[in-house]
């Protein structure tokens, strides 16, 4: 099976660049990307479990692989929410998959996102980038009309470094859209 494009562009050059810019002095050192979660909260699921199996195969088709449920940690009367019950899905991506996400995520879907200024560099401190999606419209994998109502959609990548400004300097060699 042939290596993914951004993996290879990240071990043929974007790691040797980051060596030296970042002034590391250990090819070890060089951050990547350690891996993406996808995740879905589902209010909706509370009344209706079919909603949750909906939102389950369109995150499924996203991704390319099978996906978890989430559940509720504890109860909340307010919320009709009880313990244990599935409130969303989430899906971990590493290696092949998670290059291949990340492809499609950067150069197909951001792209199509209506009014796009770019990404806000918000990293949380430890050198991850949480980014959140209003509609799914963006992902060219899905039919709409099969959807009646939108989820929104939270994207976090992880990165093996603890400094957001390695961090930030990786993804921008992928070509991260980021806000000027």
């Amino acid at each position: 099976m042939e290596m993914p494009r951004l993996q290879k562009l990240y071990v043929e050059e974007i790691r040797s660049k980051l060596l030296k810019e970042l002034d590391l002095k250990n090819i070890m050192e060089v951050p990547k990307i350690n891996k993406i979660v996808l995740n879905v909260g589902v209010k909706e699921a509370v009344d209706d479990s079919k909603v949750l199996q909906v939102v389950q195969t369109a995150i499924e088709k996203i991704a390319g692989q099978k996906t978890v449920k989430t559940f509720a940690r504890k109860s909340i009367a307010g919320f009709k929410i009880r313990e244990d019950m599935p409130i969303g899905v989430k899906v971990t991506l590493r290696n092949v998959n998670m290059y291949e996400f990340l492809d499609r995520f950067i150069n197909l879907a951001m792209p199509s996102i209506r009014d796009f200024q770019g990404i806000n560099p918000g990293f949380d401190g430890r050198g991850n980038l949480n980014i959140g999606i209003k509609e799914w419209m963006i992902f060219p994998e899905l039919d709409l009309s099969t959807f009646e109502k939108m989820h929104g959609l939270n994207v976090t990548i992880e990165t093996s470094t603890n400094n957001d400004k390695h961090a930030f300097e990786l993804l921008k060699k992928f070509n991260m859209p980021f806000k000027k």
